[in-house]
């Protein structure tokens, strides 16, 4: 019995392995891959927003000098580590991903011209309507989830919406670990600009150097108070 159960939980692994690598390799048959680059990006430690401009710009071609808005003329990226992605403030808990569900049968005209208690009755089975609600997820809650579709989200929300929007689509890869089925394809690795930082502003210049002045005469009145009750009690015990 025994040996029947490792048998099967190791045939729906080698299963399970196989559906993974299909789905990760689905749509690329409609790309034409012809002088296409393949860009990798390694998630570990990026922040999300900066990581998906940076992939935002090459999967539209735009890094390129005959980017034109009307062509695919994107690359393909395969993006690494996207558990490890991170997050600025207090995002992980502070952002959510809202959606709507609901659908409601082509029937429900019908149904009421027959009888009204009727037809509230079938309304109220699954068959007939889905009563729609707000749906949401935390950050936090679909980094635990999928964190692939995080990045995914991220990237199509900053690409036109438009006919080639698919197309790009099919052209980002994404996966959770570091393992991916296309080590025999001539892969770039995409090293990430250095983040420029901004110079600090006048006023808040200004109100670091008070604080800094301030700890100081502290620290300097401390050090005065200190002497004199040394001074003090050398007088007092004479």
């Amino acid at each position: 019995m025994s040996q029947s159960f490792s048998g099967n939980l190791k045939i729906y692994i080698i299963f399970l392995i196989n559906f993974l690598l299909q789905k990760a390799v689905a749509g690329i048959r409609r790309i034409n891959l012809d002088g296409l680059r393949w860009r990798v990006f390694d998630a570990k430690g990026q922040v999300l927003g900066r990581l998906a401009s940076q992939i935002s710009t090459v999967v539209q071609g735009k890094d390129k000098p005959t980017y034109t808005p009307n062509r695919d003329d994107g690359d393909m990226c395969i993006v690494l580590n996207a558990k490890d992605i991170c997050v600025t403030g207090r995002k992980l808990t502070d952002k959510y991903y809202r959606w709507h569900t609901g659908q409601v049968s082509s029937l429900t005209p019908f149904l009421l011209q027959l009888n009204f208690k009727v037809a509230e009755w079938l309304l109220a089975c699954a068959s007939y309507r889905y009563i729609g609600h707000l749906k949401e997820r935390s950050l936090k809650d679909q980094m635990a989830k999928d964190p692939t579709e995080v990045i995914r989200k991220a990237v199509l929300r900053m690409l036109p919406r438009n006919k080639l929007r698919d197309d790009r689509d099919r052209k980002l890869r994404i996966f959770a670990g570091g393992e991916h089925p296309f080590g025999d394809k001539p892969l770039e690795p995409y090293v990430m600009p250095p983040r420029q930082v901004r110079e600090m502003r006048p006023r808040a210049r200004r109100a670091m150097v008070r604080a800094q002045k301030k700890t100081e005469q502290q620290e300097g009145g401390q050090n005065i108070s200190k002497g004199k009750k040394r001074e003090d009690q050398a007088v007092s015990n004479t």
